[in-house]
């Protein structure tokens, strides 16, 4: 065995240890995810460029509250808590 041979050796185990490390890179997190319970959902959105939204919805009581995340505080902040009807106050009835 020469020296070409443990490069060659050598770069092929890099190759395969790079391959194995971008297979296992943790999935991003996106908006537009829900998760939905008999009482609660849970949404998130784009609100603005950078920007994403938490929405939970409580089917019970009809109440929708809204969160962002603050980096200066590193933590959810309470936006709105709103009845669900005011999101489509403005809707335009289907014709019929």
């Amino acid at each position: 065995m020469n020296k070409q041979t443990y490069t060659i050796g050598f770069l092929s185990l890099t190759a395969l240890i790079l391959i194995f490390a971008n297979l296992m890179t943790p999935l991003r997190v996106q908006a537009d995810f829900a998760a939905k319970d008999r009482d609660y959902q849970a949404i998130t959105a784009r609100q603005q460029v950078g920007d994403e939204v938490l929405y939970i919805l409580d089917s019970r009581s009809g109440q929708m509250a809204a969160f962002n995340y603050d980096p200066s505080r590193k933590s959810l902040v309470l936006r709105a808590v709103k009845p669900v009807q005011d999101a489509f106050a403005g809707a335009v009835p289907p014709a019929r």
